[in-house]
């Protein structure tokens, strides 16, 4: 019963923010400051990871490929089809969700403690579609981006290791990059990227938005919150996976 109570709250909460904006100048300004904090706060720890990541598919993957029957160029396939279809989307998702997740919901509940929600509600402005809504367009306009640009970096993170380690010359890596390519790759992973950028905004919307307490709920909220996003996260995953490929 707990979980269909969640699940209704959770739906509510989202059919609350659809309404008309009282002032269309103050949701595009909350709108942009949301895009800058989810997309370029996130950008560094992105960068970080997305190199790394490719780096060490590329490293691995050669040590796998040890047969001489197997051209090194399989090894730039399979590191451009990992990042772009699993480690970007996926494992990036599972990150920002404890980044971008736990914000938001430490962010809403200390409104909550603090009665700004309350407030704002006596002001006759819908909280839901003031807080909440510029959040979730903020994620679904910047993760996507995010999530791009990691797949690149993550591709030339694993030409720079492997030219770096004498692993594989970049001439043909960039000749694997080239060969069997399914741009439909592409779009699946954007599929799944607009879909784990929905889940890891909402869900810690939904969890801070109804904190109640103290502090220390606050806390529990936002742990709550990142795992169950990350659950959610990895459901989807396989449920797209199973659905579309």
């Amino acid at each position: 019963m707990t979980f269909f109570t969640h699940f209704g709250s959770y739906l509510l909460m989202l059919k609350g923010m659809f309404t008309k904006p009282e002032n269309w100048r103050m949701y595009w300004k909350e709108f942009i400051h949301q895009c800058v904090e989810i997309g370029i706060g996130a950008l560094p720890i992105v960068v970080i990871i997305s190199i790394f990541l490719g780096a060490v598919t590329t490293v691995q993957t050669a040590y796998q490929l040890v047969s001489p029957l197997v051209p090194m160029s399989t090894v730039a396939q399979i590191v451009r089809d990992s990042i772009i279809l699993e480690l970007s989307p996926t494992v990036l998702s599972i990150v920002l969700a404890g980044v971008v997740g736990s914000k938001i919901a430490s962010e809403l509940g200390n409104m909550r403690i603090s009665e700004q929600i309350d407030a704002l509600e006596i002001m006759g402005i819908n909280s839901k579609s003031y807080l909440i809504f510029p959040k979730i367009l903020a994620a679904l306009v910047m993760i996507p981006c995010l999530i791009v640009i990691s797949a690149v970096l993550g591709i030339w993170g694993g030409r720079t290791a492997g030219a770096m380690s004498g692993i594989i010359a970049t001439d043909i890596f960039d000749m694997g990059l080239r060969q069997s390519l399914n741009l439909y790759n592409i779009n699946f992973a954007l599929y799944k990227a607009y879909t784990f950028a929905f889940i890891l905004s909402t869900v810690p919307a939904y969890f801070g938005y109804h904190v109640k307490g103290g502090a220390l709920e606050i806390g529990r909220a936002s742990t709550s919150a990142v795992v169950v996003s990350c659950i959610l996260i990895l459901v989807a995953d396989y449920a797209l996976a199973a659905i579309l490929l």
